[in-house]
């Protein structure tokens, strides 16, 4: 996406000039001198370590701020410059032109053409007529930047030369004229073309206008757009007051996790996250904000923090949070609709219209993708180098966060069978089920065993036995209601916890897993095998520890084992009976 430090033609006091950023990279298409004025005052400026211009053509309003860039670089900003023409009659008229002019030092810019190498961004320059003096000599340009498409026409009188460039997903920045001429596109000849290419998915942007309240009049209704201006509609300049408003937030927002993170208040990243997501609104200056965990395990994405929506849970191949994780890279769009990989179903049941949406994939240390900022509706839409960057401090901290969480989610896991393990049962019970028990609600459990699973892996192999324990695992998992929570407790044995569960409504789900088991045939590692389980279950005790809660399952397990197998004990009593 483009920026405009100006869109208005020769006569206007804005000239038509375009850039972008690409890391610490400024590229200008065009450079007026009302260009060079509005850089001169952009924070990013200085912080750049190169610079290149596109130039479309010598009119005085597309290049007569090429020898003043060039001053202030070298004596300034000791940056150099690179000049790109697109043809080698254009380069020649630049090197006379320059050469001309008192502080264009040579040391300081370095003028080039596509016939003198590859050019950066896929670049090249599509010929086109303007005025009769400069046939030959005035061109558009084609670029690809972060895989976008970018056409932008410079000043012509037909479409017809960026035809074939123009397919969907492409975005054309085109000159559009008022008043009719012989060297430039009138807007209403022009409308039923542009009209077309927006049916065809080709987001559209006017420039180089003559009277802009007559073209946005012409365009009122449709879906095309005046190009984004820079300064006017705050793409990425902000007044020092807004630099210092954005520098509190950050430091008030740290301050504040840092205080918590070091107190007993903080037993997850939730807050950091949500924090952090937040941050993120601000410093890209969206509407919306989110932070996504890929979960592996269940094939999911969903929202660690959502700001300005509800939590949402979606596949890993769908939307653009999965597109940009499939791809491993940022995906923008500033025409969501015209995108196929975006879902429309939260703003078709919500009524939200989403007009443009960066998502910024986010890695752990071994720059595996783990998860990913979205960010919504940004006015002018959004810039991927420009965006990104500011975005990067919050990304990296909450990707440090989220490869931490990640880290101890997986330390709580069983590998072999996907369930939580006995660390993830104590963790559960600290954080959520003795909660519940402190606070007088039931919470049940059973402890169960594989009967006779040593036969299993003796008759036919440990794959075997794996295929088994992971079988059973499935039925558990998939047997759990909202809430209830199963473990690997080891070997073959298993937990389950239920929280607002009586004794009684246990021992019935215990009985249902039970016969389910015992019905199902298990195909490990090639072999058809039929399992039953044991079961012991009790209503755990808030007077004593859950380890002694743990122990009386355990007993009555024992009892059921001892009493026949393929049963479920849950009746105290059956502990006064133990052989």
């Amino acid at each position: 996406m483009l920026q405009f430090l100006g869109r208005g033609s020769a006569f206007s006091e804005l000239h038509n000039s375009a850039f972008f950023l690409r890391g610490s990279s400024l590229i200008l298409l065009d450079c007026p001198t009302s260009a060079f004025q509005a850089l001169k005052q952009a924070p990013f400026l200085a912080a750049c370590s190169d610079i290149r211009i596109f130039v479309t053509h010598t009119h005085a309003d597309h290049i007569g701020g090429i020898p003043l860039l060039i001053h202030y670089a070298f004596y300034i900003l000791h940056t150099p410059v690179v000049v790109t023409a697109p043809s080698e009659e254009v380069a020649e008229d630049l090197r006379l032109y320059l050469s001309r002019i008192e502080g264009c030092d040579p040391a300081g810019y370095r003028i080039e053409t596509a016939a003198d190498g590859a050019l950066p961004f896929s670049a090249h320059a599509v010929p086109v007529t303007h005025a009769p003096r400069l046939d030959g000599r005035c061109f558009g340009w084609c670029l690809t930047v972060d895989g976008q498409e970018i056409v932008y026409t410079g000043d012509t009188v037909s479409l017809d030369p960026f035809l074939p460039y123009l397919h969907e997903g492409v975005i054309l920045y085109t000159e559009a004229c008022s008043w009719e001429s012989d060297v430039h596109m009138h807007i209403d000849t022009l409308l039923p073309v542009l009209q077309q290419l927006r049916q065809n998915g080709v987001s559209v942007y006017l420039m180089h206008l003559d009277n802009e309240a007559k073209i946005t009049e012409a365009i009122s209704g449709t879906d095309i757009a005046l190009a984004p201006l820079y300064e006017t509609e705050g793409e990425t300049a902000m007044s020092d007051s807004k630099a210092q408003e954005t520098l509190d937030s950050i430091f008030s927002i740290t301050h504040d996790l840092y205080k918590r993170m070091c107190s007993d208040q903080e037993s997850t990243h939730d807050t950091l996250f949500t924090d952090l997501t937040a941050l993120g609104k601000i410093l890209t200056g969206a509407d919306r904000a989110s932070f996504w965990k890929w979960d592996k395990r269940r094939h999911e994405l969903w929202t660690l923090s959502a700001i300005g929506t509800e939590r949402i849970v979606i596949p890993e191949t769908t939307g653009l949070v999965g597109k940009a994780l499939r791809e491993q890279q940022v995906v923008v769009t500033n025409d969501p609709y015209s995108d196929p990989d975006f879902n429309q179903d939260v703003d078709k049941k919500t009524g939200y219209v989403t007009r443009s949406v960066l998502v910024m994939p986010v890695a752990d240390v071994n720059g595996e993708f783990i998860g990913a900022y979205q960010m919504i509706n940004k006015p002018g839409g959004f810039d991927a180098a420009e965006d990104c960057r500011r975005l990067s401090p919050a990304a990296l901290i909450c990707g440090l966060a989220l490869e931490s969480e990640t880290f101890l989610e997986d330390s709580q896991h069983d590998r072999l069978t996907q369930l939580k393990n006995r660390m993830g049962f104590y963790a559960d019970y600290l954080h959520r089920y003795g909660k519940m028990l402190a606070a007088g609600r039931n919470v049940s459990m059973f402890l169960c065993d594989i009967d006779h699973f040593k036969r299993v892996n003796d008759t036919y192999g440990h794959n075997a036995g794996d295929d088994a324990l992971a079988f059973i695992a499935d039925i558990l998992q998939k047997s759990c209601r909202p809430g209830d929570n199963a473990y690997r407790w080891g070997g073959e044995e298993f937990i389950m916890l239920m929280p607002d569960t009586t004794l009684e409504e246990a021992a019935a789900l215990a009985e249902a897993i039970r016969v389910r088991v015992m019905d199902a045939t298990c195909l490990a590692d090639g072999n058809e095998i039929r399992m039953t389980l044991s079961f012991g279950c009790c209503a755990m005790d808030s007077s004593i520890s859950v380890e002694g809660n743990v122990s009386r399952a355990d007993q009555l397990l024992y009892v059921a084992k001892q009493t026949g197998r393929n049963k479920v004990e849950w009746k105290p009593d059956a502990l006064e009976q133990k052989p």
